[in-house]
């Protein structure tokens, strides 16, 4: 049992889960910031200040850029940017847990896409199901915004580049691609925030210091985590253990936003864990006989 706990597998796993809480936990923290500033300077300002604290924690200056692979360090950065911007445009017209769960049929594909084994396809399944659960049924009646529809579908193909373009090598460390793509969608979105009107009361103490914070719930601390993780997960167990983003999304709109959970959805909370528990326990046993042979 000992030995199954520190497998670098379930460690991975762990990582994940603290990445996931901390990102839907800043989503409170993003809409505050909404009614003070652009969307996109939020965007821009929590990719530029997730890089900033990265490069002086791993000490970007070490990095020996000549071996940067700069096809994949781009392709994420560009994966980055999308996905922090689109987000953020959803959730200014959609609730969290609807805007959410559009974005995750980024991830959903990635897992359809290299599920091989039967039982693969029975917690993606399951996770579909869950996902059509959550959703908050008694809210169609008044009618989705189709633009922010849109940008969470959008926020989702991007969520999925990031999925497959973390798993290519960069050339550096994992951490340093992970800084290195922030900085390139910081740079692809400063342009627009700067066109729409970046303000120097960003930096007034009172405001600074939620940037900070939201950069680091939002970027800096969930993007390493996944960037570790994606070293001992596969693309399959990835996109189906993120399955979990919906439900944690939820939770998170209950606990700091006071939004109360259907029958339906405490049901589909139920369900996508089993999937991720599923998906979790079929794996490793995969992954223990292949070691044996």
């Amino acid at each position: 049992m000992s030995s199954f706990k520190n497998t670098p597998y379930v460690q991975a796993l762990v990582l994940l889960i603290i990445a996931m809480i901390s990102v839907q936990s800043s989503g409170s923290l993003a809409k505050i910031l909404f009614h003070d500033f652009p969307i996109l300077t939020v965007a821009a300002m929590r990719l530029l200040f997730g890089a900033l604290i990265l490069a002086l924690i791993f000490k970007i200056w070490q990095i020996n850029f000549r071996q940067v692979k700069w096809q994949a360090i781009i392709s994420y950065g560009f994966a980055l940017a999308g996905m922090n911007a689109l987000f953020y445009l959803s959730i200014d017209r959609l609730p969290l847990g609807i805007a959410v769960s559009f974005e995750f049929v980024g991830p959903l594909s990635v897992a359809l896409y290299y599920a091989r084994q039967k039982f693969d396809f029975v917690w993606v399944g399951l996770a579909i199901l869950g996902l059509i659960l959550l959703f908050p049924f008694d809210q169609v009646s008044e009618g989705l915004d189709l633009i922010g529809i849109g940008f969470a579908l959008g926020a989702g193909t991007c969520w999925a580049i990031y999925i497959v373009s973390g798993q290519k090598p960069s050339g550096i460390s994992g951490n340093h691609t992970v800084c290195l793509g922030m900085f390139i969608g910081m740079l692809c979105l400063m342009p627009v925030a700067l066109f729409s009107g970046l303000s120097i009361a960003v930096f007034e103490p009172s405001n600074f210091i939620y940037f900070i914070a939201l950069a680091v719930l939002a970027s800096a601390l969930p993007f390493t985590l996944e960037m570790i993780a994606l070293r001992h997960l596969t693309a399959l167990s990835f996109g189906t253990l993120m399955s979990v983003e919906p439900a944690i999304a939820a939770l998170s709109g209950f606990i700091f936003l006071g939004e109360q959970l259907l029958w339906n959805q405490w049901l589909a909370l139920a369900t996508i864990i089993c999937a991720s528990i599923g998906c979790t326990y079929t794996t490793q046993q995969a992954k223990n006989k292949s070691d044996k042979k």
